[in-house]
């Protein structure tokens, strides 16, 4: 039987995740088929290094907090973008995600997408999957696969944004928001 596939959609850690790569973390999926498997993006980890530091002509467009952000520990060393569309049509090397968020093609030259994009993030890494890892991972009740909201991906508040995205579940994930970081102190 086919699985669901996960692009456009957020992944939620859940306690069962055992990994510090992943704890408390929300992805933004970015691809996920059942040949190549899957892509996605930590939308919740900055980290110190400021944009403008690395790449000083995204410094503008880039909101709250200014800073790359974790995208996953798989090729940290390369950079993921994903940015707004600042008009009616997609910029190039722009490609939709979710509502109006793309990945943005860093290699095309700033001045040929910068004018279209109207906020932008910037990523170090990102996670991956081999076919049917993800699957198994969701069956065993690590992640919880939730619809994204347009905000979710350029949140100003990126350390609320895993309790955030729980506590407006309509069910009874909802009740995770509140999960202890020790459950031992509990």
């Amino acid at each position: 039987m086919p699985s669901a596939s996960t692009t456009g959609r957020l992944l939620v850690a859940t306690p069962v995740i055992n990994d510090p790569n992943f704890d408390r973390t929300v992805v933004l999926m970015l691809q996920h088929d059942e040949t190549d498997g899957a892509v996605g993006i930590v939308i919740n980890r900055p980290t110190e290094t400021e944009v403008v530091d690395v790449l000083p002509e995204w410094g503008g467009l880039v909101g709250a907090p200014t800073v790359v952000f974790a995208g996953g520990p798989v090729s940290v060393e390369s950079a993921i973008a994903l940015g707004g569309t600042a008009g009616a049509t997609s910029p190039p090397g722009w490609t939709r995600v979710v509502h109006d968020i793309g990945t943005v093609d860093l290699e095309l030259p700033f001045d040929q997408v910068g004018p279209h994009v109207s906020a932008a993030r910037l990523y170090a890494g990102y996670a991956g999957w081999g076919p049917g890892q993800l699957e198994g991972e969701i069956e065993v009740g690590a992640w919880f696969v939730v619809d994204a909201l347009p905000g979710d991906a350029l949140t100003d508040a990126p350390h609320e944004l895993w309790s955030a995205v729980l506590r407006r579940q309509p069910d009874n994930r909802s009740w995770f928001a509140n999960y202890p970081v020790d459950p031992s102190f509990n």
